[in-house]
């Protein structure tokens, strides 16, 4: 029986990480949890769901950052740093992929679909800054250098208990360079994230 929806236990609880006022509404905002969830019921059911963004704000190019967990755990993490197409296209291609592509895990299956919490981060454009200007809590980071990148989203440092010097470092290392590299011209740039996710009873 084909499914179009795949129904948690409860209704979805807004859980929101950033000070400024949010930029998508609670609607918006269970609007593009709720096309996450489908997009990957969407696979299970063999047929595919619109992707036409059905309002302006939501037609907006963003980057876009889609993480799983199951019972309080990764279970997957996709995205598109980069804003190449509508937040409302990103989320559904970027929870497909963190449910069946992210190489780190195997294909989430169906009936742990049904109890996954999914966390969106949108993005920012992102911002050239110095060392010293980097707020951990605040600024997700993008460190490049010799044709390596690493990212991590801004949630990451707070979760692990990092201050700046160490976020700056595992950003790099996280690009395959020396932990150092940020104090040896490699190019930094911050950006802000809108975070928020459901939360299943």
């Amino acid at each position: 029986m084909p499914m179009s929806h795949l129904q948690p236990n409860s209704s979805f609880a807004i859980a929101a990480s950033e000070a400024a006022p949010p930029e998508y509404s609670k609607e918006e905002r269970l609007l593009l949890l709720r096309l996450a969830h489908d997009s990957i019921a969407s696979v299970f059911a063999g047929h595919a769901i619109a992707s036409d963004p059905p309002a302006p704000h939501l037609a907006e190019l963003r980057g876009v950052f889609t993480s799983l967990h199951l019972r309080g755990e990764l279970r997957g993490c996709v995205g598109y740093f980069l804003p190449a197409s509508s937040v409302y296209q990103a989320v559904a291609e970027t929870a497909r992929a963190a449910a069946f592509s992210d190489n780190r895990f195997p294909p989430v299956t169906r009936d742990e679909a049904l109890h996954l919490e999914i966390e969106l981060s949108i993005l920012s454009a992102p911002q050239l800054i110095e060392a010293e200007a980097v707020e951990v809590g605040r600024h997700g980071l993008l460190i490049s250098q010799h044709g390596r990148r690493g990212l991590l989203l801004p949630q990451v440092p707070g979760a692990r208990k990092w201050d700046r010097i160490t976020f700056l470092e595992q950003t790099c290392l996280k690009a395959g360079l020396p932990p150092d590299a940020w104090r040896k011209g490699a190019s930094i740039q911050v950006f802000t994230a809108e975070i928020f996710s459901d939360q299943f009873s």
